[in-house]
């Protein structure tokens, strides 16, 4: 059975419902093997989105491998990666950085990474901003869409889903939000309101949420995020065994019903301000 898809915002293109996140063994240096057995776990799998970015250690290193000996499976695959640079130049060069160790003439997705303070909005939107390389990207086909992600402050995040010309965000979908406010209510409905594609990341919450004596598991936690409406919920993985247990939840999906959903939130609101530990003062 084939991983269920779901449409990259309000036209498309359709996307797997779980991705494969950047995190996991893909942030590290020097474990090739481990790597490469995840990445093509995942292509294996059926799984089309794949999450990278340039501050993620050896991520695209890794997703370079990958690529010189399954380029024929490219155009079945949504392939991403971020910048973190603030200014033009910087962001541009990560691009061109991004696409020769990657081995790719273009990114499906590319994100301008990790928003979280006032002045990042100023330099990224200012006057030889990043905004203004992300955009001309676009315009030259170098990627199909842009991005923003962001987890330590949802009026930052907020604000750049509705000022700027992105197609997608990446922010935290896990109950501990759900309790706390902010990326749940106010980001997910300004990314609605423009028709943006809505990536799920922090869903298992660096695992640290998994609790089997409560009966939290990682399939409770991706039927949680999945119940929203998202795009689709990426995890970093660290062995083939949990890329396919991430391609099951996406293969038997069911939304969870009022009660688990009940149960789920009363585990986490004692300590949801604890668990969002990704972000800053609230």
């Amino acid at each position: 059975m084939a991983i269920t898809t779901r449409l990259f915002g309000k036209s498309g293109p359709a996307i797997t419902q779980v991705g494969l996140g950047g995190e996991g063994v893909l942030r590290t240096h020097g474990r090739e093997k481990e790597a490469r057995a995840v990445i093509e776990e995942a292509a294996a799998q059926g799984i089309t989105y794949f999450d990278s970015a340039q501050a993620y250690a050896g991520s695209q290193g890794y997703y370079g491998a990958f690529w010189r000996s399954h380029a024929q499976q490219r155009f079945s695959i949504f392939q991403t990666s971020k910048s973190a640079a603030r200014d033009y130049r910087g962001a541009k060069a990560d691009l061109a950085e991004s696409l020769e160790t990657m081995g790719l003439e273009s990114l499906d997705l590319w994100q301008i990474h990790d928003v979280r303070t006032r002045q990042d909005i100023d330099e990224i939107e200012g006057p030889g901003g990043a905004l203004q390389a992300f955009v001309e990207a676009k315009d030259v086909g170098l990627v199909r869409f842009l991005g923003v992600t962001g987890h330590h402050a949802p009026k930052i995040l907020e604000h750049a889903v509705k000022n700027w010309p992105v197609d997608g965000v990446l922010m935290p979908v896990n109950p501990a939000e759900a309790v706390l406010g902010g990326f749940l209510d106010r980001v997910m409905a300004a990314a609605k309101d423009r028709g943006l594609a809505v990536i799920g990341m922090k869903v298992l919450g660096a695992k640290h949420y998994i609790s089997p004596q409560d009966g939290v598991t990682a399939e409770l936690l991706l039927r949680f995020a999945l119940s929203r409406e998202i795009s689709t919920a990426i995890v970093g993985c660290s062995s083939p065994r949990e890329v396919q247990t991430l391609a099951q939840v996406g293969r038997e999906f069911q939304p969870l019903d009022a009660e688990e959903e009940k149960r789920l939130l009363e585990l986490f609101r004692p300590h949801a301000r604890r668990m969002a530990y990704y972000r800053g003062a609230i």
